[in-house]
């Protein structure tokens, strides 16, 4: 399971080598932007990569058979799924 990152700024500081700060600079300037909005936009990217790929689920051809099977002839309850529902608390 994901872990939430706790942050409770609005500022975020990172040391980087001097040529790290060099080549930023130099990508922001040649998208005519400043070096904040460079490097917001380019970890945001990454960032949305990285959920999207932990968000996924990755099941092969035949499992993903089997699960549509399954949906759309489930199984009759037994008997741990009959008292599993019936331990549910009542709908108001």
């Amino acid at each position: 399971m994901a872990r939430a990152a706790l942050d409770d700024t609005d500022r975020m500081n990172i040391r980087v080598k001097p040529e790290v700060k060099a080549r930023l600079l130099r990508a922001a300037a040649l998208r005519h932007t400043d070096l904040t909005s460079f490097v917001t936009q380019s970890a945001l990217r990454e960032a949305e990569s990285v959920i999207a790929e932990a968000d996924a689920i990755k099941v092969s051809e035949r499992d993903f058979d089997r699960i549509l099977e399954l949906l759309d002839n489930p199984p009759k309850p037994n008997a741990k799924l009959r008292a599993a529902a019936a331990a549910l608390p009542k709908a108001l």
